[in-house]
């Protein structure tokens, strides 16, 4: 199978939670965000209500990608990328990677998706706000050390796992990332860490946690990776 690779639009965002909440209620230290008795079905029509404000949202610096089954035109897998400041246009003053922002919307529309959002139920656990920390100290301290492209998120619904999506969303960064000659920086947890490492990301540092406290089963892992791109000529 061979997945298409579209920019996202305000349309998809029914799709987008179904996929994405799916893909992330699989990881057992996420779900500890979540108070006891939280279905994954609130969480979707939550999510539904939220995403047309967020891909709206910072339509300078992100950029949005669906992977397609060609056959049926169901969304399969997203990837969510990040431009540093210095790439957010091209030397002419277009947008860079412009088939990978979501078009933009009317002020009237922008103000009811963000009522929308704001009627959504999203109360994550107070008590696990903390375990992120981090992870966050470590991001900042790496991200300051260079100009990447960041992979922000990457999801693929478990129904389609092992099909290569992920890859072929990867991959696409990949390709604009070497075009425009800036590297690759990401945090995987470890169910996607092989997907980067095949692709020829390198590891530049970790953290490991212990996850019981707040509820989980014990190893909480991240892995800070950067795929690097060969300098142009």
């Amino acid at each position: 199978m061979t997945w298409k690779i579209d920019g996202c639009t305000v349309a998809d965002a029914p799709a987008l939670a179904r996929n994405n909440m799916s893909a992330f209620w699989e990881d057992p230290t996420w779900i500890l965000l979540w108070p006891e008795g939280t279905t994954l079905g609130r969480l979707i029509e939550s999510a539904t209500k939220r995403y047309p404000r967020n891909l709206v949202t910072g339509r300078d610096e992100k950029r949005h990608e669906k992977a397609v089954d060609p056959v049926t035109g169901e969304l399969v897998g997203y990837a969510r990328w990040i431009l540093p400041p210095s790439h957010f246009t091209k030397e002419d003053g277009s947008p860079e990677w412009p088939e990978a922002q979501v078009p933009d919307v009317s002020d009237e529309e922008k103000q009811r998706f963000e009522e929308e959002a704001k009627s959504a139920w999203w109360n994550a656990r107070k008590e696990i706000s903390g375990i992120d920390d981090k992870n966050d100290e470590v991001m900042d301290r790496l991200l300051a050390q260079g100009i990447y492209i960041k992979l922000d998120y990457l999801a693929v619904h478990p129904n389609n796992k092992g099909k290569g999506i992920a890859t072929a969303l990867v991959e696409s960064g990949i390709r604009h990332a070497e075009n425009i000659g800036l590297p690759l920086f990401t945090m995987s947890y470890k169910a996607g860490r092989g997907v980067y490492a095949r692709l020829g990301f390198r590891e530049v540092e970790r953290v490991i946690q212990d996850d019981t406290k707040y509820g989980g089963k014990g190893e909480y892992g991240t892995y800070f990776m950067i795929y690097d791109v060969p300098k142009k000529e």
